[in-house]
C-alpha cells in the first residue's frame, strides 16, 4: 500500500525501469516474436522523439495516433510524452466524417497512422480529406480544410505520397543532436496534459477529454495494486490502446509496476489464447464478449492457461455465470473497474481479495485518493447508504476538462469539484457500490460508448428522413445495441437497407443501427417530450412481432 501519489511523468517512469531492469522484456508481440527490453524501448522512444522535434512537434503539440495495437503505437505515444506533446488517440473504427471532426476539433498538428483495418482504408480516407498530400512537399502541407495539420506520418516501412514514415523519423532523430531533446524534456511536468481521448457524450459530437501524466499513471498504479501486481507479472493486452481500458488500466499499470506487456494487435480469441500459453501470462483483460469468445473457441482446451491468476472484466455488466467460468477454466480471480474516460478511468474497483459474490455483484470501492459519492440528482445532497443517486467522484483522477469546451466541462464538474458520471448507483454498508441505471442517454455496446444524439444528427441529413430517435436495445451479446425509430417524410419510401447503406463508410460500423423501425409518431409526455423508455420497450415488442432475434 502506498500513502502518497506519484509525481513522475510517463517519460520518467519509463526511464526508471530502463535503468533498474534494462534487459527485462517490456513489450512482446508473440505472434511475430518481436521483443523490446525496457532499455531498447526507451532508446527507440528517445530517437523517435528527437525525430518528431525536427517535424515541429514539441511541448503542447497535438499528435494523432490512428492505428490498431501495432508495435509502434506505444513508441509514438511515449515519444510524444517525453517532449510534452499530447497524444490524440483516434478510434480505429472511425470513418471520414468522424476523423475530420477529431482532426479539426483537436487542432491536430501531426497524424500518425497505419494503412487501416478490414473494411476501412485509412490511406484513401486521409487522401480524400487532405488532397494536398499528393501535391505538396512534406513539411509544407498547407491543408485548406485543416490549417493546423502539418504532417502525416505512416507508422511502418511503406512510403506514401506526401507522408513521412517511421524509419525516416528514426533516421532524422539518430542524425540530430539530442541537445534540444534534453532541453525540451526537462520542461515537462506531470500535471501537463499527455493524452486527449474523444468520448461520446449525450450532446452529439464527441468531446476531447484532457488527461495528464499524473491522472493516468496514478490510476494505472492503483489498478495494479488492487490485483497484487508485481514486476513479475505479464499482462496480455488484447483490448484497444485508443481506449482508457488499454492505455491506462493495461499500459499504465505495467509501466508503474515494471511488468511485461504481451501485445495482441487486434483481438482474436485464438491469438490471445496462444499468446497467454506461449508467454505464460499471469493476467488478461477484456469485455465480456471477449471472454465468451475465448471460452467457446473450439481449440480452447489445447492451451495451458494455468499461469493466469487475475485480470479485469469491464465495459459492460459482467454476468455471474461468465465470471464463474472464467474463474474455473481460466484460473483467474477477476476484478471489475468502474469509471469513465473523464475519471482516467477508474473511480471504483473490486479487489483481488474480495469474495466471489462481491466481485460479481458490485463494482468495488473507492480508489485510493479518490472520494466517491452517491449524490441525489435533485437536491445535490449525498445519499445515505442503500439509497440510489448519481455516481460522482473527486480527486487526482478527474480530467483537466474537455478540450476547448469550458461549458461542457462546467456541466459535469460541479462547484465542489465532483465529476458527475450520469450513472445511478447505491453504496452498501461494506463500502461497495452497485450500478443501478443511467441518467444520461447513452448506449454502451461491447464497451464502446455511443451517443444517440450523434447518430440522430447524422440521420437527419438522410433524404426522406423527417425525424430519427436512437435508443439502446438490450443485447445478450453486446450488453446493448443500437436501435432507431424513423419517421419518414410524407411520400418518402425508405427501407431498412437504405438506412444501413447511407451509414456505411460514413460512420463507424459499431454505430450503425442494427434494429430499424419506421413509425408515424413517437410516444410523448404531457409536455411533448419523447418518452425514450417507451421506445426501448417498443423495440423489444416490434422484434418479437416480426420474428427478429435480438443477438
Amino acid at each position: 500500500m502506498t500513502n502518497t501519489l506519484f509525481d513522475h511523468t510517463l517519460g520518467e517512469w519509463l526511464e526508471l525501469w530502463a535503468n533498474k531492469v534494462p534487459e527485462k522484456d517490456f513489450i512482446v508481440y508473440p505472434d511475430r516474436n518481436l521483443r523490446f527490453t525496457w532499455a531498447e524501448f526507451n532508446s527507440r522512444v528517445n530517437t523517435l522523439a528527437n525525430g518528431l522535434l525536427t517535424l515541429g512537434v514539441t511541448r503542447g503539440t497535438h499528435v494523432g495516433i490512428w492505428a490498431q495495437n501495432v508495435p509502434d503505437w506505444l513508441s509514438y505515444m511515449f515519444a510524444c510524452a517525453k517532449i510534452g506533446a499530447v497524444s490524440i488517440t483516434v478510434n480505429t473504427n472511425y470513418k471520414a466524417h468522424e476523423l475530420a471532426f477529431v482532426i479539426e476539433n483537436s487542432d491536430m498538428h501531426t497524424l500518425c497512422m497505419t494503412d487501416g483495418v478490414s473494411g476501412n482504408d485509412y490511406i484513401q480516407t486521409i487522401y480524400s480529406l487532405v488532397p494536398e498530400l499528393k501535391t505538396r512537399q512534406r513539411g509544407d502541407l498547407n491543408s485548406s480544410r485543416f490549417p493546423e495539420l502539418q504532417n502525416i506520418v505512416f507508422m511502418g516501412q511503406e512510403k506514401h505520397r506526401g507522408m513521412y514514415n517511421t524509419p525516416e523519423i528514426l533516421l532524422l532523430g539518430a542524425n540530430k543532436s539530442f541537445e534540444n531533446f534534453h532541453a525540451v524534456k526537462s520542461t515537462v511536468n506531470c500535471h501537463d496534459v499527455v493524452n486527449i481521448q474523444y468520448t461520446s457524450g449525450t450532446t452529439g459530437f464527441p468531446k476531447g477529454v484532457m488527461l495528464s501524466h499524473h491522472n493516468i499513471a496514478n490510476n494505472g498504479f492503483f489498478t495494479g495494486l488492487h490485483m497484487d501486481f508485481t514486476s513479475d507479472d505479464k499482462l496480455c493486452v488484447c483490448v484497444p490502446l485508443f481506449h482508457c481500458f488499454g492505455v491506462v488500466l493495461a499500459v499504465m499499470n505495467c509501466l508503474t509496476h515494471g511488468c511485461t506487456l504481451v501485445m495482441v494487435e487486434k483481438f482474436d480469441p485464438l491469438i490471445t489464447l496462444a499468446s497467454i500459453h506461449r508467454e505464460r501470462c499471469t493476467a488478461v483483460y477484456g469485455v465480456p464478449t471477449m471472454f465468451i469468445s475465448e471460452l467457446n473457441h473450439p481449440m480452447f482446451d489445447m492451451f495451458d492457461l494455468s499461469s493466469l491468476r487475475t485480470g479485469i472484466m469491464a465495459g459492460a455488466l459482467c454476468p455471474v455465470e461468465l465470471m464463474r467460468q472464467v474463474s474455473e477454466k481460466m484460473f483467474m480471480t477477476i476484478t471489475s473497474v468502474y469509471g469513465l474516460t473523464e475519471t482516467s478511468p477508474g473511480m471504483t474497483q473490486t479487489r483481488i481479495t474480495d469474495s466471489f459474490e462481491t466481485r460479481c455483484t458490485t463494482v468495488g470501492r473507492d480508489f485510493e485518493f479518490v472520494e466517491v459519492a452517491v449524490i441525489d440528482p435533485v437536491t445535490g445532497e449525498i445519499c445515505p447508504d442503500g439509497v440510489q443517486g448519481e455516481m460522482c467522484c473527486r480527486g487526482y483522477n478527474v480530467m483537466k476538462g474537455y478540450y476547448k469546451n469550458p461549458e461542457a466541462t462546467a456541466q459535469v464538474i460541479d462547484k465542489n469539484g465532483f465529476l458527475h458520471s450520469g450513472d445511478l448507483g447505491v453504496k452498501d454498508s461494506d463500502g461497495n457500490y452497485r450500478i443501478t441505471g443511467r441518467i444520461k442517454d447513452m448506449i454502451i455496446r461491447g464497451g464502446e460508448n455511443i451517443s444517440p444524439r450523434e447518430i440522430e444528427e447524422f440521420l437527419y441529413h438522410m433524404p426522406g428522413v423527417k425525424d430519427a430517435q436512437v435508443v439502446a436495445v438490450v443485447s445478450p451479446k453486446y450488453g446493448e445495441d443500437v436501435g432507431v425509430f424513423i419517421i419518414p417524410h410524407d411520400g418518402a419510401e425508405i427501407q431498412e437497407d437504405d438506412v444501413r447503406e447511407y451509414c456505411k463508410n460514413k460512420i463507424a460500423r459499431y454505430k450503425i443501427p442494427r434494429y430499424i423501425f419506421f413509425v408515424n409518431e413517437y410516444p410523448l409526455t404531457g409536455s411533448g417530450k419523447i418518452q425514450k423508455f417507451k421506445l426501448r420497450e417498443m423495440a423489444i415488442e416490434f422484434c418479437a412481432e416480426r420474428g427478429i432475434t435480438i443477438i
